[in-house]
């Protein structure tokens, strides 16, 4: 069959359309639609079972999809697949290598499946790759030395002979200890600025927050966010207010809503937490019988002056303001919650309508109806 080109941008690197994978009656993966830019430092984000792994082993070839399609740098895997992978470097799960043979001649091993032994420069790419890893001085361990990190930042490296364009990284930093995650951290900085595109499978958002520039999230099977991580954040910024009595907490309270109301809707939502006898704002004051003296406003961490002076209007002084900047973990656990609480609503729970959500797969023709 002939090359099947598509017009896409030369900027986008992965993009899928519909991408969906079914093992019998469990949809794995559902309707997915990605899309992932050149250069990007790409987390793929999701609790384990929510279908990263699968997809990028469709990505990879590794299992055909169920249906819908992707491409890899404007090209259809169904029928390009040999094209692309020579343009990709990729880590899925565990590396394996020869556990009696040193770093540096696993290495040579796998360069030569490759047929990269027959180039004159094999060993100075190779001795390369062991100095961005950082597995120069242990190269010639034996692999079965090598501690957990070092063997993912091998498998890493093995990825990279090639001096792909796209590096996929399935679950990178899985089982490695504080140390080992911020060598693989800093690995990846390093890969971003030498200009490649990284796409990084991950549950671990701590990790992904500080080195990725986009996401996607995943929820059983279903894409359900995809943007920068900047935005991301943005809209997990709160502010936490502590007043001098529950008194003082109510006023400011009903000061801010009227403020709301009269146009400062950069404030979103207002919420009264109650407080502990060690002073920590969480537990809501209703479910706890903790008097609430803490108001957690959720609006943009800068707008802290602002709402000071709202206050101040009304002779309202807070005791303290804590401006509290976005996370990764918190805007996902409210993407997930609004998730389960949409799946609930779909199953027909509370009196609705019960869709079909993932669609139907009709056996023996991959298709959806």
């Amino acid at each position: 069959m002939n090359d099947i080109m598509l017009t896409e941008e030369d900027d986008i690197i992965i993009s899928t359309t519909r991408l969906t994978k079914a093992f019998g009656n469990l949809v794995a993966v559902n309707d997915l639609n990605l899309r992932v830019m050149r250069g990007d430092v790409f987390g793929f984000l999701g609790p384990n079972g929510s279908g990263k792994t699968t997809t990028i082993r469709m990505l990879l070839g590794l299992i055909r999809p169920t249906a819908g399609r992707a491409f890899i740098f404007g090209m259809d895997t169904h029928y390009q697949l040999p094209r692309i992978l020579r343009r990709i470097g990729a880590v899925v799960e565990t590396p394996v290598f020869y556990p009696y043979l040193s770093g540096r001649d696993n290495l040579r091993i796998i360069a030569a499946a490759s047929d990269m032994a027959r180039h004159p420069l094999t060993d100075k790419r190779i001795e390369e790759i062991l100095e961005l890893v950082e597995l120069r001085s242990q190269a010639g361990l034996a692999y079965h030395k090598y501690s957990l990190g070092m063997k993912q930042r091998l498998g890493i490296a093995a990825a990279l002979l090639t001096d792909p364009e796209l590096i996929l990284l399935d679950e990178p930093t899985n089982g490695l200890d504080p140390v080992g995650m911020v060598e693989i951290r800093q690995l990846i900085v390093r890969l971003a600025q030498q200009g490649k595109t990284i796409f990084l499978s991950s549950h671990i958002l701590h990790e992904v927050q500080q080195v990725c520039n986009r996401v996607a999230i995943l929820h059983r099977g279903n894409l359900i966010k995809q943007g920068d991580v900047s935005a991301l954040l943005r809209q997990s910024e709160h502010i936490l207010i502590r007043m001098n009595s529950a008194a003082e907490a109510r006023a400011a309270l009903q000061a801010l809503q009227e403020a709301r109301e009269r146009g400062a809707s950069w404030i979103k939502a207002i919420v009264a937490v109650g407080v502990g006898p060690s002073e920590q704002p969480g537990k809501a004051s209703e479910a706890s019988g903790e008097v609430a003296t803490t108001l957690r406003v959720e609006a943009p961490a800068e707008r802290s002056a602002e709402i000071n002076a709202l206050l101040a209007q009304r002779n309202l002084f807070a005791a303290a303001i804590h401006p509290q900047e976005g996370s990764l973990e918190e805007a996902f656990l409210e993407l997930t919650a609004a998730a389960q609480l949409h799946g609930a609503a779909a199953s027909g729970l509370g009196g609705l309508p019960a869709p079909a959500p993932y669609g139907r797969i009709v056996p023996g023709e991959g298709k959806r109806q």
